[in-house]
């Protein structure tokens, strides 16, 4: 599978960049109109707006000169920022390229790609729950989509999205993704039966430890397929529940307490 390397840069806020943002205002510098630019890249003007105060609030500064409509019409040019901002990212992203290059070859056989090396190296998160997996399905509407992630062959996790976010991180059926669950977010029911409660996530697996706390407990659920889950609950409910490592239990959390994340 030929890999192409790609980088994303983020703020402390929600601002970020990635190949998506830049090519839309290579496209917006080419065709001379942020309109004519959001139709190149094929994306609404207003989501095109969106990317480019993205652009802006992460480097401080606008990306574009524009200009109101009139007799000769409205108009956007790069500023000196954005254009930097455009060779910076071509360079980086071409240097990244050539290091994947490099290691590829050590790689084969061992079953890891460097696109899951890089992403291990560089995804950092406060979620206990990490786990990557292929998109299976997708249920939307105008306003949120369900994205069904499956992580192993026997699980599949559901989260639920906005329609934007589901056009930001292009996800569609068959691409790799991450779930991030947060531990306080997951319940534990022992049993092999999970109660008849309203979440879309009920993931059935063995308890495979228990780490007790004066106040609150860590288990971690074997769910098969190599993955786990943890849920972080209070001593008492785990003394109540009288959970044991080896005894069968269910994970359940709602989908919209799933985030995805993409390479």
């Amino acid at each position: 599978m030929p890999i192409n390397a790609s980088i994303t840069l983020r703020s402390d806020g929600p601002s970020s960049v990635n190949g998506d943002r830049i090519r839309l205002l290579e496209a917006v510098a080419r065709e001379g109109s942020i309109s004519a630019g959001a139709k190149a890249v094929g994306i609404t003007y207003k989501a095109a707006w969106d990317w480019l105060d993205a652009l802006a609030n992460l480097f401080g500064q606008p990306m574009l000169d524009t200009r109101t409509g009139g007799r000769a019409g409205g108009g956007a040019t790069l500023t000196p920022a954005g254009a930097k901002v455009i060779e910076a990212y071509r360079r980086m992203e071409a240097e990244m390229a050539r290091v994947v290059r490099l290691i590829e070859p050590d790689l084969v056989g061992s079953g890891i790609s460097p696109l899951n090396l890089f992403s291990g190296y560089f995804m950092r998160t406060s979620a206990r729950n990490v786990l990557r997996g292929t998109i299976v399905s997708i249920d939307a509407d105008t306003l949120n989509a369900d994205v069904a992630v499956a992580v192993s062959n026997e699980t599949v996790i559901h989260a639920t999205v906005t329609a934007g976010s589901l056009r930001d991180l292009g996800l569609v059926v068959g691409r790799e993704a991450i779930v991030l669950i947060k531990a306080p977010f997951v319940m534990i029911a022992p049993g092999t039966e999970p109660p008849a409660v309203s979440v879309a996530n009920r993931v059935a697996g063995r308890i495979a430890r228990i780490e007790m706390g004066a106040v609150n407990a860590e288990v971690v659920l074997d769910v098969g397929g190599g993955k786990s889950l943890t849920a972080s609950i209070t001593a008492r409910s785990a003394e109540t529940l009288a959970l044991r490592e080896g005894a069968p239990a269910v994970a359940l959390f709602d989908a919209g307490h799933v985030i995805i994340a993409i390479d």
